[in-house]
């Protein structure tokens, strides 16, 4: 009981903006990107975990983009629908409580709320070399 209180009082911390909480660039129309947690792996020596919390307006978006190629990424929906594609596979749309996977190398073409009348927002976690500033590319067209 304790263990899950500590951890909801944590996860409402991060979520809603903490002392490490800043804005990240990779945002599109509709879209806010905040860098909520960034920490050091101490068991694997120059690599970090960042966590990015992206927010949706109804019908906003992010441009199509690419990640650092040291990073692997687990993205969990935390509240609406987001439409999503990577590389070339299907688009998807993801509701709360489902979560997707991008692989070092990966282009997410597609990553929207796939609502126009409602928000959505899913929080990105970045495993990624601890050198890398910049966690979003745009692709070049």
């Amino acid at each position: 009981m304790i263990k899950s209180l500590a951890f909801a009082v944590a996860l409402t911390a991060l979520l809603s903006g903490s002392a490490l909480a800043h804005d990240a660039p990779g945002g599109g129309e509709g879209a806010k990107v905040t860098l909520v947690y960034d920490h050091k792996l101490p068991n694997v020596p120059g690599k970090s975990m960042k966590g990015v919390l992206v927010e949706y307006a109804p019908g906003g978006f992010s441009e199509g983009h690419t990640h650092p190629v040291s990073a692997f990424i687990y993205a969990t929906v935390l509240e609406g629908t987001i439409r999503s594609q990577v590389n070339d596979g299907p688009v998807t749309v993801y509701s709360a409580g489902e979560s997707f996977s991008e692989f070092p190398g990966d282009r997410h073409g597609v990553s929207e709320n796939a609502s126009k009348t409602k928000p959505a927002k899913l929080l990105a976690v970045f495993v990624v070399d601890t050198t890398e500033q910049e966690l979003t590319f745009p692709i070049k067209k």
